[in-house]
């Protein structure tokens, strides 16, 4: 880096507890036919982060049921304190088909998380389905960060669970006051994303969004290989957006926070540019 960045805050990632990290990482590597970077311990994101100069990460986990979601909300509120003496900033998790979603979130809030993540796809419901629109909407009653998977899903394809025209729908109906899409607004989607939701009242992070998709070794032919943003589409659209809705991410670990850091620097954006989108943005939003 040519210039001093105060802080690196990678708003997307991933971990799993230790006993079922490996497997967990395997899994998902087969469905997406991608290699991961790390095994998905929150160690390993420490040691990434230290390696790519992240100071703090925010960590997303996906409920694919009601109590599994509760039973990892109550995990993340106990190591609430040591996750951020780590940098790591835990987000909650809502499945949509959970009744006493209110009361979840009053939970998540007043235990001091900042947000909750929602994915469509594994959570097999449209982004803009009612059970989706309730819960984003008590969440920002509560003046809460929602992060939402948007576009195709690289494991999950069959069905655009998160397209553009659905996230314009949950705009226009709930409003949400913090909003953020995650893949910069719809992965796979860009030149809806482009011409429709550029300018949008939301944020954009830039998890999986560019350089190339690593390959896993077992797979020599896998789907959906070419559809991250080139460097010169991603500033485009960055500017288009702004750059103050702009923040950077990774999805660690299915992206190496070296390369994604090394990246972003080396694109042909301002300095005011890099450094909006590297930490300025993410640091308002969380208050740091």
């Amino acid at each position: 880096m040519s210039y001093h960045i105060a802080m690196i805050i990678d708003f997307h990632t991933h971990t799993f507890p230790d006993k079922i990290a490996v497997r967990a990482i395997q899994e998902l590597s087969h469905r997406s036919h991608s290699r991961p970077f790390t095994d998905g311990r929150v160690s390993s994101l420490v040691s990434a982060m230290k390696k790519g100069g992240v100071t703090h990460s925010v960590n997303l986990p996906v409920a694919t049921s009601p109590a599994q979601g509760v039973k990892i909300n109550r995990q993340l509120v106990r190591n609430l304190e040591a996750s951020l003496k780590l940098g790591v900033i835990p987000f909650g998790c809502i499945h949509p088909a959970l009744e006493d979603y209110r009361s979840e979130l009053a939970l998540l809030k007043n235990s001091g998380i900042k947000g909750i993540k929602l994915h469509p796809a594994y959570q097999d419901i449209d982004i803009d389905d009612p059970k989706m629109l309730r819960i984003m909407d008590a969440a920002s009653d509560l003046d809460m960060i929602i992060l939402a998977h948007a576009g195709i899903d690289i494991g999950i394809h069959h069905h655009n669970y998160a397209s553009v025209s659905r996230i314009i729908h949950v705009i226009e109906t709930v409003r949400p006051t913090k909003l953020i899409l995650a893949h910069m607004g719809g992965w796979g989607c860009w030149k809806e994303v482009e011409s429709d939701l550029a300018g949008a009242p939301v944020w954009l992070d830039t998890a999986f969004s560019i350089g190339p998709i690593p390959r896993a070794d077992q797979d020599p032919t896998p789907p959906l290989r070419a559809f991250n943003l080139t460097d010169s589409e991603f500033v485009r659209l960055s500017r288009k957006h702004g750059s103050r809705k702009i923040l950077f991410a990774t999805d660690s670990p299915w992206a190496d926070q070296q390369d994604y850091v090394s990246r972003i620097c080396r694109m042909p954006l301002t300095q005011e540019e890099k450094d909006a989108i590297l930490w300025i943005n993410g640091a308002e939003l969380l208050g740091i």
